[in-house]
């Protein structure tokens, strides 16, 4: 009898392109997900997959039944969930991705009422900040800063986000403050590394980029914070990263006579896949739990 963990170990190793990344996904070892992948080869009496020692490859057989097993573990999760909500219970496994910034800073807080509420849900968050795919990555859910133009995703909005040019008192002492956007070539930047260096403002003649120099690119907003308030320059960032710091005046806002371009938190899933009942719950207490405004930005006076 074909067994359900076989065909989730075998599409987990098709989608991550290693045994052993699809056993980190999955929370298993690695000889368990390789017994499973044999048992179903076995069970089907054919090889689903040609391993060598530099990669795995999909045989025809494979291929042919990939399709099938996608199809099989999706229609099991809806049954699985349809049962749940017929009895008002959220259960099951969730994976999730969120940027390391936010999740850090905000999810984590926001996830814990959540799962207490829910203690049938067995929840996988990956903090990541480089761009996942989250049909190909295996993600049921992922948290993204900004547009979402991925056409195999739905998108809901979770929260808004407004961005503006800060830097340390002390750098704005040593250094003139900008006061246009010309003014900013003079000046060093901290840039974010895992997207493009363009700062984007919105004028009355529409949004206009400038490229501004680089004088620390890194890919965490944390660290591109921690440079701001130590001096080194200026930053684009959100209010859901220096919300404290311009309470607290370690950070001061850099008006140069245009608005920075806002952005929004959204919630984005695969379309090929209905959205299950948990992972409807779970949009919903998140857009509860930031607000709108987002608490984020309750008590600052922005400009």
């Amino acid at each position: 009898m074909l067994k359900l963990d076989g065909v989730a170990a075998f599409v987990a190793v098709a989608d991550a392109g290693s045994i052993s990344e699809a056993a980190r996904r999955l929370g298993l070892a690695k000889s368990v997900v390789s017994e499973r992948l044999a048992e179903l080869e076995r069970l089907l009496g054919a090889r689903l997959m040609q391993r060598s020692t530099r990669r795995l490859a999909l045989t025809e057989a494979g291929t042919a039944f990939l399709t099938r097993g996608r199809r099989l573990l999706r229609e099991a999760e809806e049954a699985v969930a349809e049962i749940a909500e017929q009895k008002s219970l959220l259960a099951g496994p969730l994976r999730v991705s969120a940027p390391v910034s936010f999740g850090t800073l905000h999810l984590g807080r926001a996830l814990h009422p959540f799962l207490a509420a829910h203690p049938g849900i067995e929840l996988t968050l990956e903090l990541d900040d480089r761009f996942v795919d989250v049909v190909t990555d295996g993600f049921d859910l992922v948290i993204r800063h900004g547009q979402v133009h991925d056409t195999r995703l739905a998108a809901r909005r979770l929260a808004t986000s407004r961005r503006f040019l800060v830097a340390a008192p002390a750098y704005l002492e040593a250094h003139e403050a900008p006061a246009s956007l010309d003014a900013l070539s003079a000046h060093r930047a901290i840039l974010y590394a895992n997207r493009e260096t363009d700062w984007r403002f919105e004028t009355p003649s529409g949004a206009v980029a400038v490229r501004p120099r680089p004088g620390l690119r890194v890919n965490n907003g944390v660290m591109m914070r921690g440079a701001a308030v130590a001096g080194l320059g200026l930053a684009l960032l959100p209010t859901f990263l220096c919300h404290e710091e311009l309470a607290a005046g370690t950070l001061k806002v850099v008006d140069v006579g245009v608005p920075a371009e806002g952005a929004q938190l959204h919630a984005a899933y695969p379309l090929d896949r209905s959205a299950s009942a948990k992972l409807r719950a779970l949009i919903e207490h998140l857009r509860r739990a930031f607000g709108s405004p987002p608490f984020w930005e309750k008590g600052l006076r922005l400009p």
